[in-house]
C-alpha cells in the first residue's frame, strides 16, 4: 500500500527488482501502472492504459530503466508494448522490432488487474 503523496516511482521499481532477484513473485498496482516480478527473475514495468511495457529485470539481474521523477510527475523511458494473450505475455520492442511471447506469468491476475 502506497500513501497518496508519498509513491516514489524509482523506489517501487527498485522494490520489484529486489524481488526478481530473490526470483519472488509479487504485482504491485498503482494507478495505471503495473510492477511485477515472477519466480522466474523476470520483473516488468506496465502501463495498463497504453499498453506500454519496460522490462526491469531479467533471470535475477536488474535491467537499466530511465525514469525522471519530479514531486509531481514522473516520465519513464518505455522500450515497447505488450499484450495478453490468455497464458501468453506478448512482448514487442520498440527499438529492434522483435516479438517476444513468454508463457509462466501470471496473466491471469495481470488481466483481473485491467
Amino acid at each position: 500500500m502506497v500513501e497518496a503523496g508519498r509513491f516514489r516511482l524509482a523506489d517501487e521499481v527498485r522494490h520489484i527488482q529486489r524481488r526478481a532477484a530473490e526470483h519472488d513473485g509479487r504485482i504491485v498496482a498503482v494507478g495505471q501502472l503495473v510492477l511485477f516480478s515472477t519466480a522466474t527473475g523476470d520483473a516488468w514495468l506496465l502501463d495498463r492504459t497504453d499498453r506500454l511495457a519496460a522490462r526491469l529485470a531479467r533471470d535475477g539481474e536488474a535491467e537499466p530503466i530511465q525514469i525522471v521523477e519530479t514531486a509531481a510527475t514522473f516520465a519513464i523511458e518505455w522500450k515497447g508494448s505488450y499484450r495478453i494473450n490468455g497464458p501468453a505475455f506478448v512482448y514487442s520492442d520498440r527499438d529492434t522490432g522483435r516479438v517476444i511471447t513468454i508463457l509462466g506469468y501470471p496473466t491471469d491476475k495481470l488481466v483481473d488487474i485491467e
